[in-house]
């Protein structure tokens, strides 16, 4: 299947690792030019080639110094992927104990870095009738079974991704949203992550608690998704191939969630 990307130009956020990383080599595997954005620039990243550029999408100052750098590199977005999230703000807290600093720091980063890049974005991908996909979570779809603040951020997000796709589609811009369940990336593997906190208040021990994952989640596959699997749904999307797909979610949680 021909996903006609040769030549298009891309913006990733939260490119540094896991998904993000992951998208990126996808997208120049399909002769993507991509500037990765990142707080921290790893050297995984620099080795795909893409361009990186260090920032704190956490900041209004962050979405703008990575709009105006991209575009001076490229010339012009054509894509868009916002998949800056997680952070360390986010803390097996419950609603009582989550305070304003929380509250601010996760919608920060797993909401409003997306609203302000894609408002900065905007023109170039009007111009160039572009694509954007948001990454939420299936935290969107199941709010109680993560952290609160976490949870209201990722389904505001998914919400937003579907007013940005009516307001902007007959202009030309498709806008859709990925929702991920469990991923095999640092936010569950790395013992001082999310993952080894979710352990720890599980009195579990960290690798048998990443073993146990599929049966405690429900995943109907029994494993947990690679990044390169959401990379894949989100080039897809991002693609001529889903030329009439927009203001849709597409949950890739091996089965986690039940309901219509």
């Amino acid at each position: 299947m021909e996903l006609n990307l040769t030549s298009k130009t891309a913006v990733v956020t939260g490119a540094s690792r896991g998904i993000g990383l992951a998208t990126v080599r996808a997208l120049i595997d399909e002769g993507v030019r991509v500037v990765g954005a990142a707080r921290t620039i790893t050297p995984e990243l620099k080795e795909t080639g893409a361009v990186p550029i260090s920032v704190d999408l956490s900041t209004a100052a962050g979405a703008t110094t990575l709009i105006d750098g991209a575009l001076a590199e490229l010339g012009g977005i054509d894509l868009l992927v916002n998949n800056a999230g997680g952070g360390d703000a986010v803390e097996l807290t419950g609603f009582l104990d989550t305070d304003d600093a929380q509250w601010n720091g996760v919608l920060d980063l797993n909401l409003l870095a997306a609203v302000r890049v894609s408002r900065a974005a905007l023109p170039s991908l009007i111009e160039r009738r572009g694509a954007i996909v948001n990454v939420s979570s299936i935290n969107s779809r199941l709010p109680a079974a993560g952290p609160v603040a976490y949870s209201a951020a990722k389904a505001a997000l998914a919400a937003v991704g579907k007013s940005l796709a009516e307001e902007f589609g007959p202009q030309g811009v498709r806008v859709n949203t990925v929702s991920p369940g469990v991923v095999r990336t640092a936010i569950w593997e790395d013992p001082d992550g999310f993952g080894g906190k979710v352990a720890a208040a599980a009195g579990a021990e960290h690798a048998a608690f990443l073993q146990q994952i599929p049966a405690a989640f429900g995943i109907t596959t029994g494993r947990i998704t690679e990044p390169g699997e959401v990379a894949a749904l989100i080039t897809f999307l991002l693609s001529d191939v889903a030329g009439n797909i927009t203001g849709a979610d597409h949950v890739i949680d091996g089965g986690t969630v039940k309901t219509l």
